[in-house]
């Protein structure tokens, strides 16, 4: 604590996932606009409908063609309501396909940016396939033959956000959580008492720093005091810096489905435990 105030190191679990989740939090369309040029959206997974819930497209960066998918919340309670508040259906997921492929064919790498509380539960959502298309990007993903970086910006929900995330390279804020379900679900599941979300969010190791201790995320992206809404432009400037060096990196190493299979196979085994091998 400094002059009264805690650092960021000093906040706790349960106070990061009220962060991830802060309205004001920049977004997808943010990032697009402050670190891309020349996006154009495309719309449709060419079987059923376009998905509000999924922005993807091409675009360049750095003067370099890549394609980009994202998640999509509002802003406004109007927004995500378009966007059904960040859950995708199947149709997103298969959107989010139809870009891979057409990545892999153009030999552009991948951008994805993660920020949902996981895929639409729905009914609707379900009968027209939502396991199979999370099935079918996570095999996708897996073996494109092409660079692709995941940031997580706000909430890495269960499969839904692992959808987008199988990378060569995942980068987190430092307030961002990801996990295999949301700190009321776990309270529900363990407890039933969804009340104890704030208890359960200090022991699920969602948070940042403790997905880089086990290998699932390769680092975090430091945030403003106060969180990402309190100074967006510092917040796309680090994002920035840290992707450049993360696709650099990965096009440098090559070889890339082969190490992105060797990077999944060796998570839940904490850095430390790595390096003493």
């Amino acid at each position: 604590m400094r002059n009264g105030v805690r650092t960021m190191a000093e906040i706790t679990a349960a106070e990061r996932v009220a962060l991830a989740r802060h309205a004001g939090r920049p977004g997808t369309v943010d990032y697009i606009s402050a670190l891309f040029t020349d996006f154009f959206e495309f719309k449709g997974d060419r079987q059923c409908r376009e998905d509000p819930a999924i922005l993807g497209g091409v675009a360049l960066y750095k003067g370099h063609p890549v394609t980009v998918i994202g998640h999509r919340k509002g802003k406004t309670l109007q927004e995500n309501m378009t966007c059904n508040f960040g859950m995708p259906g199947p149709e997103g997921y298969r959107k989010a396909q139809r870009l891979m492929r057409q990545a892999q064919k153009f030999r552009r790498p991948v951008i994805t940016f993660v920020d949902t509380p996981g895929a639409y539960p729905g009914l609707e959502a379900e009968a027209r396939g939502q396991g199979e298309a999370i099935a079918s990007t996570l095999a996708l993903m897996s073996s494109l033959d092409v660079p692709v970086v995941t940031i997580v910006t706000g909430e890495g929900g269960s499969g839904g956000a692992l959808a987008l995330a199988v990378a060569n390279r995942v980068l987190m804020l430092e307030n961002a959580v990801y996990s295999v379900l949301s700190p009321e679900g776990f309270a529900s599941i363990l407890w039933k008492d969804s009340s104890r979300a704030g208890e359960a969010a200090g022991i699920m190791k969602l948070t940042a720093r403790d997905l880089v201790e086990l290998g699932v995320a390769d680092e975090v992206i430091p945030e403003p005091q106060g969180g990402a809404h309190e100074n967006p432009q510092a917040v796309f400037v680090a994002v920035d810096r840290a992707l450049s060096r993360a696709l650099d990196r990965v096009v440098r190493e090559g070889d890339f489905a082969q190490r992105r299979y060797e990077k999944f196979r060796g998570m839940g085994m904490p850095r430390s435990r790595k390096e003493g091998l």
